[in-house]
């Protein structure tokens, strides 16, 4: 009995593994666009995420799925022969809600006290899903003059939480998550 079932599972899993749809977007979901600024006070980051949104996300979205994309972002100074100094680690979430009765998306950002953006058009939701415009990531008063430094993005859709338990039942749901690779730019301050 048990070495039937042993080849059962195998079998199971050699199909999962080979015949189910590869995750297209996960290949293709990129960080692009990236520009490190400064003000006087704060040191900020622009960036975006390309090829994130599938047909599949799309539609579960225009059906009233809230969505939400993470960013983590770190900020690391280099030093040679010792491990890197993380200065900042930091957790972003971007969530898209679409309300079918009023046809308008609900773009929510966390630690955001404000009412969340409200966009007509999916074309512009998508663009506030996706982009980090303006982001502080740390106080230049945490850096040195002279040393050299890092600011890593890296960005992922947070798994789908359907009403009900309903992600046991809809397993096909976890077929559009996606997540980049860390992208790292470097800079002297």
């Amino acid at each position: 009995m048990s070495r039937i079932s042993l080849r059962l599972l195998c079998m199971l899993f050699m199909y999962l593994l080979c015949c189910q749809p590869s995750l297209s977007c996960a290949e293709d979901a990129k960080i692009t666009n990236f520009i490190i600024t400064n003000t006087p006070e704060h040191l900020i980051i622009y960036c975006g995420v390309t090829n994130c949104f599938t047909k599949k996300m799309e539609d579960a979205i225009m059906a009233g799925i809230p969505t939400t994309f993470t960013f983590y972002v770190e900020l690391r100074r280099e030093r040679h022969y010792w491990f890197d100094k993380k200065i900042t680690s930091l957790k972003i979430k971007h969530t898209i809600k679409y309300d079918t009765i009023k046809k308008i998306f609900y773009v929510i950002h966390n630690g955001n006290t404000k009412e969340p953006e409200q966009f007509g058009d999916f074309n512009g939701a998508k663009r506030a899903m996706s982009d980090l415009n303006g982001f502080i990531v740390s106080s230049m008063k945490e850096l040195e003059k002279g040393k050299n430094y890092y600011v890593r993005v890296k960005a992922e859709l947070d798994k789908v939480r359907l009403p009900l338990h309903m992600e046991y039942v809809f397993f096909f749901v976890s077929l559009w998550d996606f997540e980049t690779d860390w992208y790292r730019e470097d800079f002297i301050y």
